[in-house]
């Protein structure tokens, strides 16, 4: 299972949903500012999103291609 943690208003988040939907990669969307308690679960990995989870990895951050 993926978790991917966003904010409604990120354009960087929005890349990243774009290019996992591309890519055919299926995920959970959490957004931070709809939901304290996803906003809590995020700040124990990050203080900035997006947040990805993805087994036992974590990756901050969007460099623009998932591949």
């Amino acid at each position: 299972m993926r978790i991917l943690y966003t904010l409604t208003t990120c354009p960087t988040c929005m890349q990243l949903k774009l290019d996992l939907k591309k890519n055919g990669k299926e995920y959970e969307e959490r957004q931070v500012d709809k939901n304290q308690e996803w906003l809590n679960e995020a700040l124990t990995y990050a203080d900035t999103v997006p947040i990805m989870i993805e087994d036992e990895t974590v990756t901050v951050g969007f460099n623009g291609s998932m591949g």
